[in-house]
């Protein structure tokens, strides 16, 4: 990912090895909070994250299941309810991301846009999941 920001000058480091540490010390501090904080908010809130097989249904049923897990999970209680730790995470992994980002590339902006991307890669996620790694998991049940 430091790599990509580099060839896209983005966000708003040097140019050359010293904005390349730069950046790649931005994106692995990113991952890092990220990781932190996914592993502290679901168990606080009682919240199951992770994404599970649908297994069964129509193609249509199973494209919405993948889409929707950024924002439903399962709690403790084995109820679906929002889900507040994946979101909170990615939130909250932006926010801390204001600390140490240039300052013309603080704000609002790099919140929500660090949030979304991470939901986005949340839902491709479990597309991956639901369609193609499936076929590579002999144990996964068979669709109807």
């Amino acid at each position: 990912m430091a790599g990509i920001d580099q060839a896209g000058d983005r966000p708003d480091y040097v140019q050359g090895a010293k904005g390349y540490g730069q950046r790649f010390g931005a994106e692995y501090t990113d991952s890092f909070v990220n990781i932190v904080i996914g592993g502290i908010l679901p168990s606080v809130l009682h919240q199951d994250p992770r994404y599970f097989y649908q297994g069964s249904g129509t193609t249509k049923s199973c494209v919405f299941h993948a889409v929707s897990y950024p924002f439903i999970c399962t709690g403790d209680n084995g109820r679906l309810q929002p889900n507040y730790s994946s979101i909170g995470g990615d939130l909250a992994t932006g926010e801390i991301s204001n600390i140490y980002y240039p300052s013309s590339n603080r704000g609002p902006g790099l919140v929500f846009e660090g949030a979304l991307i991470s939901i986005g890669g949340r839902m491709l996620n479990g597309l991956i999941q639901e369609f193609i790694l499936r076929r590579f998991t002999p144990s996964a049940r068979k669709r109807n």
